[in-house]
């Protein structure tokens, strides 16, 4: 790969995760980890996310069902803000997640629709002190 895609992949991460997010992430990384980040920035982000055919909002909706269903809660969890960023709505997600438990099982279903609303509640909150 190269450090264009490197490059890509950051700016890709920054804008579907969070800019804090990925600069703490990628700060908190040391000699035993630093390889790994680069690899999720240049590989995922750069490779993966920067291809063109499909759009962010579909490679999030995608990424929700394939993290269901491999159970990744965290993982689930932080692509689920992703995908409200990438302008999904919450009816999309819902059909998503009902393909998911059809798909890869009522389980995987009940687990992703219990982490989807504690991520609404989490994003909800803001707006609810602000009132």
């Amino acid at each position: 790969m190269s450090k264009e895609t490197f490059e890509l992949g950051l700016e890709i991460r920054k804008a579907v995760l969070g800019a804090d997010y990925v600069e703490k992430s990628l700060n908190a990384a040391d000699d035993f980890n630093r390889d790994f980040q680069n690899l999720v920035t240049e590989y995922c982000w750069g490779a993966g996310w920067g291809r063109t055919a499909l759009s962010r909002r579909d490679k999030s909706l995608l990424n929700l069902v394939m993290l269901g269903a491999l159970n990744r809660s965290h993982e689930f969890k932080l692509h689920l803000k992703g995908a409200l960023t990438n302008g999904c709505s919450r009816e999309e997600i819902k059909d998503t997640l009902m393909q998911l438990a059809i798909y890869a099982g009522i389980p995987a279903g009940v687990e992703a629709f219990r982490l989807a609303r504690e991520v609404f509640v989490e994003v909800d909150a803001p707006a609810k002190t602000a009132e």
